[in-house]
């Protein structure tokens, strides 16, 4: 009986234990490495806000195009150091209205495609434009079996899914790495991209650089998802079956 008990206790740990390929990233194989950031950018999209500014030598000659208020300040040191900058929302026509030039489609375009665009159309009418533009309602989502899941607000619109794991904390132990769920809004449909980490391809796929209001959701092992079933009784009755087990050992000896 104590045998029988034990081989079951040590069968049950050997299948509760993961192995070493589920647990690495990125394993030797043959993939070849095509990650390519311009054909995976993210595209804007539909109710992103934009921070655009538009500069040029002639600091007088933004102002139509800047509309700061003359509370924010004047000459050159409003270009350099003011903090405001005026921000557009792109519609469901997928347009922002802009200064001077009036409704302008960005929706689709990747953020340098759209400065390109703008920077074209600002030439009309000022020498030489610059243009910067900044996404401020970027951010992505990490969920599940991570250290730290939450809503990351990123300034930077060049982000990795790896860089995502890493601000929420990496997964954690129990987290399934061959199977972590991206999903991502596109064209107004929600698409669900599976990623396997513990494979070189991960760097290929088309969600390895996130888009604005990605979700990343990472899933539970078998070993956490048994013992979410855990509760105290089950902690009384191992505890019992313990001392159970120990009187049939000595009654046996």
């Amino acid at each position: 009986m104590f045998r029988i008990i034990c081989l079951a206790c040590v069968s049950l740990f050997f299948l509760s234990c993961a192995s070493k390929k589920d647990i690495i990233y990125f394993q030797p194989d043959q993939s070849t490495l095509e990650a390519n950031y311009k054909l995976n950018a993210p595209k804007l999209q539909a109710g992103d806000i934009l921070a655009i500014s538009v500069t040029a030598d002639d600091v007088r000659a933004t102002q139509p195009f800047n509309q700061v208020s003359t509370y924010q300040g004047t000459g050159s040191t409003l270009q350099a150091n003011s903090p405001f900058i005026p921000t557009y929302v792109i519609n469901d026509a997928g347009n922002i209205d802009f200064p001077v030039l009036g409704k302008v489609h960005l929706e689709g375009l990747t953020r340098a495609e759209a400065v390109e665009l703008l920077k074209k159309e600002v030439s009309n009418y000022i020498l030489n434009p610059g243009v910067s533009m900044e996404i401020r309602n970027f951010k992505i989502t990490v969920l599940g079996e991570v250290r730290n899941p939450g809503t990351y607000p990123i300034t930077n619109d060049r982000i990795t899914i790896l860089e995502a794991l890493g601000m929420a904390g990496d997964l954690t132990i129990n987290g399934v790495r061959k199977n972590v769920l991206v999903i991502r809004e596109q064209d107004g449909q929600k698409k669900e991209y599976r990623v396997d980490l513990t494979k070189r391809d991960a760097l290929n796929t088309p969600v390895y650089y996130l888009a604005q209001n990605d979700v990343i959701y990472v899933e539970p092992n078998g070993a956490k998802i048994q013992s979410s079933k855990y509760t105290q009784n089950t902690s009384v009755f191992v505890s019992i079956a313990g001392v159970i087990i120990s009187v049939i050992s000595v009654m046996t000896r």
